[in-house]
């Protein structure tokens, strides 16, 4: 990836995390959806540009790269501005844009969903492209629904629980990656449990979508927790089956906080299931599950995207990992409240961010590894 692209990234990433805590710092009156901006940025601007890159594998961004990127931005700030007749045909051109880009590395029809001899990497991979395209086809139409026409009634069917959505194909493309890096095996027990971890997350998560629009907390605290179990067990087999490289570091930190996010979010639905809400100590789990899901463990992954060719690279990856998880997990959450820690919170992510990206490549293995590495 070249130096120019990676600061265009960079970029993107470090202003989505500056409008979260944008908040704190302007007047209270002043009514706009910093969350939108927060969200889009980092989700389908950069995400989205990076899983682009990755499918066309091309050594720099393609025209259709660079064309998504850019309507990708212009996108966010349709939303963010309320001009909502052009965002509806700007989300429809990418989901158009990145159906294309699909089609042609996998053709029209998903069949490898269902055949098992296609390794569970490309099903991922796949997956991750046509849940964006469908991502941004419906947040067209949940636009049109709640703006002009309002075909149906449901308080949850909104505009920022679709924007959340864009985050996962991102955790999709993530798993791909992760796949990649474990052993082929031949035993046909270890490739059931791979297609039975692909059908029970994608499934999963769109009955879990499903379940929140209806607001079915008792559902959804089914859904989170089979898909906590399926975590649990592709954390299993990456740990006993991942090759031994420096991008483990990166993606074994990146499954610990999707397991963090699974708690946090079974805590945040079983205080509404049970009718133990505090609005206070809710919102902090609220930012807590979704720092550590966007900053956490989608950054992992896509930071191994971005240096999937410059492994190993001249990095500390124990001491950066660190950072990253108090960066996440304490100085985020409490930067939404307190400025101080806001500002703190933001250098940090600056700084682990700079050193994910632009380390420089090495030669050998990497410096004390994150984890167990057992074959």
């Amino acid at each position: 990836m070249s130096a120019r692209l990676k600061w265009v990234l960079y970029t993107l990433m470090s202003l989505a995390l500056a409008f979260g805590f944008l908040p704190l710092f302007v007047a209270p009156d002043l009514t706009l959806h910093f969350e939108r901006l927060h969200i889009f940025l980092f989700n389908l601007c950069a995400g989205g540009t990076i899983l682009i890159y990755h499918t066309e594998q091309r050594p720099n961004l393609s025209p259709k790269g660079i064309a998504f990127c850019i309507l990708a931005v212009i996108y966010a700030l349709l939303a963010f501005f309320e001009c909502y007749g052009p965002a509806v045909a700007a989300a429809w051109v990418l989901a158009a844009l990145v159906e294309n880009v699909r089609e042609r590395r996998f053709g029209f029809f998903p069949k490898d969903f269902f055949d098992p001899r296609v390794r569970v990497t490309h099903k991922f991979h796949q997956a991750s492209l046509l849940c964006l395209a469908i991502g941004l086809f419906m947040s067209g139409l949940v636009i049109l629904n709640n703006t002009f026409f309002h075909w149906v009634d449901l308080p949850a069917l909104e505009l920022r629980s679709f924007f959340l959505g864009f985050s996962f194909p991102l955790s999709l493309i993530t798993m791909s990656v992760m796949f990649s890096l474990v052993r082929d095996q031949f035993s046909c027990s270890v490739r059931v449990l791979k297609n039975i971890a692909f059908w029970v997350v994608n499934l999963g998560v769109i009955l879990f979508f499903v379940f929140i629009i209806f607001q079915r907390f008792g559902w959804q605290l089914f859904a989170s927790s089979l898909l906590t179990v399926c975590v649990i067990l592709i954390f299993t087999l990456y740990m006993r089956l991942g090759i031994r490289e420096q991008q483990k570091n990166f993606l074994t930190s990146g499954m610990c906080f999707l397991l963090f996010t699974a708690v946090t979010g079974m805590l945040y639905i079983g205080l509404h299931l049970h009718g133990d809400y505090d609005r206070d100590s809710s919102m902090l789990l609220l930012r807590l599950h979704a720092f550590a899901s966007l900053y956490g463990w989608n950054l992992s992954g896509l930071a191994v995207l971005i240096r999937y060719f410059d492994f190993p690279i001249r990095l500390h990856s124990s001491r950066l990992i660190a950072v990253h998880w108090l960066t996440v997990t304490v100085l985020a959450p409490l930067g939404t409240h307190y400025r101080p820690f806001a500002v703190l919170a933001l250098a940090c992510y600056l700084w682990v961010l700079y050193q994910m990206l632009f380390s420089r490549p090495s030669i050998g293995l990497y410096s004390q590894p994150f984890g167990p590495e057992t074959a």
